[in-house]
């Protein structure tokens, strides 16, 4: 008995899996990567998932920190506003003290450290961030610094206006010269307390910003090596896929054609 079929099913099976191959090697080559589906390797692409939800995570929590540190400059820039104003009130309240002043002098020095008071009051209410109030409440403002749920940092806020009450009502007209020097000081070593408070915290969220980023970098990395396409050796693979397609298809019109002359030759 002959069998027509039997060559002839081999070559076609044989152009699918080239054709399929072609497909395959085409989605990889237009997307750069050799993993797109689970398809192409179902614990690769699960790792790969990870990766990218880690590499995505990272990302957001860089933004994060950035903003961190916004506050915290905002925050900072505020309070070396209020340090200069105090520097200026206790050295007023130091001209007070000078003999040879009458009283309408020491009025004259009041009136501008009363301005000088009126003006820290203005900078605490108007020191905010993104609507947020930094310098008249004491408190935390935390932000998600890393992929996982316990990455967090707080940037502290603190209620300026009544750390300072003794400076804000310093009166050298009446007040004793003493009692207002001591409450300048006390008010410097509050807000240089407060402004180094922030500085540590600036440093801490750079530094997990460079830890951020290189970690970004080192997943990365670990996602490429696994999802990305050696280009060369997809191309090699085309071509011979190109040449394995010819041969196949050579061979089945080849296998047709003595198909048909066998059944002419029956006919």
């Amino acid at each position: 008995m002959i069998n027509f079929n039997s060559d002839a099913s081999s070559n076609t099976s044989l152009l699918q899996q080239v054709q399929e191959k072609q497909t395959s090697l085409m989605e990889k080559l237009a997307s750069g990567k050799k993993v797109n589906s689970a398809a192409d390797g179902a614990a690769a692409q699960q790792i790969i998932d990870r990766l990218t939800s880690q590499v995505e995570g990272n990302r957001q929590a860089v933004n994060n920190v950035y903003d961190g540190i916004s506050l915290a400059q905002v925050a900072e820039g505020g309070l070396e506003g209020i340090n200069n104003d105090a520097n200026r009130i206790r050295e007023l309240t130091l001209q007070s003290g000078s003999g040879i002043l009458s009283d309408a002098d020491r009025q004259a020095i009041q009136s501008e450290i009363t301005q000088l008071q009126e003006n820290i009051t203005q900078t605490i209410e108007q020191t905010t961030f993104a609507g947020k109030p930094l310098l008249n409440a004491d408190g935390e403002i935390s932000f998600q610094v890393g992929a996982n749920p316990d990455q967090k940092v707080g940037v502290r806020t603190s209620d300026v206006a009544g750390n300072l009450s003794g400076l804000l009502n310093i009166d050298v007209t009446s007040d004793n010269l003493t009692d207002a020097l001591d409450a300048a000081d006390a008010a410097l070593e509050t807000v240089g307390g407060f402004r180094a408070d922030l500085g540590a915290t600036q440093n801490a969220l750079a530094s997990t910003a460079r830890n951020l980023t290189q970690a970004d970098v080192n997943t990365t990395e670990a996602r490429g090596r696994i999802q990305d396409l050696d280009y060369a050796q997809a191309v090699s693979e085309n071509v011979a896929n190109d040449v394995r397609g010819q041969a196949a298809t050579t061979v089945q019109a080849q296998a047709n054609q003595q198909q048909g002359q066998v059944l002419a030759l029956l006919s």
